[in-house]
């Protein structure tokens, strides 16, 4: 049996230490943003796990979105690497289309420049990462496994392995472990935000709205993916 071969996992947490057992030190590593993705750290460190962890950083964010990162990195006494887009890449965008070209143009070139191509870089150092997917945040997230090779970002030389340990939880279980624990948030969500993005990206949703609503909300929900998770469009798709 390939001793890399997934178990089967009750709990995240169990998830988690398989992770640290069947991977390299630093090769793999949780991609943080959000409210499901602290609750992973959270787990992580009071399991005692050495998992690293990285954030994008497209130069957009909210300010309180980068405090949040200060806050998340002083509170665990976690590393977290922030990851940018090439200076030259964002400078020619914005020389050829200004500033706010996505509300024209789409979401897609944004954020090819100022997320997937910092991510690829990321990810071709790394064996598996772990992301805070749940299957009930959107559409295109209906079949998130648990488990599985990411055909997004592996290369014919380098077989990626993406974790998804929340993929079966709802939005409610994510807030009720994070007021269990007192686990830091980002004030935004205080502030009707859900789901949180860049700032020009990215409002707040009404009760009665899905919490993905504020994420591109002038496209279509099927394509409400930036690239990080391109796969779940692409099966929408086929």
């Amino acid at each position: 049996m390939d001793p890399r071969k997934a178990s089967l996992h009750d709990t995240p947490q169990q998830l988690l230490k398989d992770v640290e057992r069947r991977f390299a030190a630093h090769q793999a590593a949780i991609s943080f943003s959000g409210a499901e993705d602290v609750v992973l750290i959270d787990m992580a460190c009071h399991l005692g796990l050495e998992i690293d962890v990285f954030s994008l950083d497209t130069g957009r964010l909210h300010p309180e979105t980068y405090e949040y990162l200060e806050t998340v990195r002083d509170r665990y006494g976690v590393q977290i690497e922030l990851l940018m887009p090439e200076p030259d890449a964002v400078a020619k965008l914005v020389h050829d289309k200004g500033l706010f070209s996505f509300y024209r143009d789409g979401h897609g070139e944004c954020c090819s420049v100022r997320k997937i191509e910092p991510l690829r870089r990321k990810l071709a150092t790394l064996d598996a990462w772990i992301t805070g997917q749940r299957k009930d945040q959107s559409v295109t997230r209906t079949d998130v496994p648990i488990e599985q090779e990411d055909q997004a970002f592996s290369t014919a030389d380098h077989r990626l392995i993406k974790f998804n340990p929340l993929a079966d939880w709802t939005s409610q279980q994510v807030w009720a472990y994070i007021r269990q624990h007192d686990v830091p948030y980002n004030k935004l969500h205080d502030q009707g935000f859900v789901s949180i993005g860049c700032q020009p990206c990215t409002r707040p949703v009404g009760p009665h709205e899905h919490e993905r609503a504020g994420r591109w909300w002038w496209e279509e929900a099927t394509q409400k993916e930036c690239g990080l998770h391109a796969q779940n469009v692409v099966k929408m798709v086929g």
